[in-house]
């Protein structure tokens, strides 16, 4: 009796409510059990992300293997986590590496500007060259 095994539905096809597994088998000696059972959280996440998840165990949680062996960014792995965090019932707060990622773009820009102001003054006139090359080591 080597029949084809299709993952568990967790969801009602017609209803979309949450589904109940009432029987189990045993395809060895035909023993069935019935009742009320319970499944993992993670039965009810995508197949997608049960993959993510799994390469991301047996990479032991290293963002930079998980890169290469999906070939995707930085950013996506951070979502998919996020995703799968969601999917398993928890909230996900913003993280340091966000928030750094936000600074350092936002010192970039402002730097930026700087040097555009920069420019402009030595256009009108007023500022020299040496003043401006001084004004952008402090600027560094």
């Amino acid at each position: 009796m080597n029949q084809k095994k299709h993952p568990v539905l967790t969801t009602c096809p017609v209803c979309k409510h949450e589904l109940n597994v009432v029987k189990l088998h045993c395809e060895h000696c035909d023993t069935e059990l019935t009742g009320t059972f319970s499944l993992s959280k993670f039965n009810y996440l995508e197949t997608e992300k049960l993959y993510f998840i799994e390469i991301f165990v047996k990479n032991r949680g290293n963002i930079k293997t998980i890169e290469k062996e999906l070939n995707i960014s930085y950013p996506t792995v951070k979502k998919m986590l996020d995703e799968v965090i969601v999917g398993l019932g928890y909230s996900v707060e913003p993280d340091d590496d966000e928030e750094l990622i936000k600074d350092k773009e936002n010192k970039k820009d402002l730097k930026n500007q700087i040097k555009q102001t920069i420019l402009e003054s030595i256009e009108k006139g007023q500022m020299t060259v040496n003043e401006a090359l001084e004004a952008l080591k402090k600027n560094k």
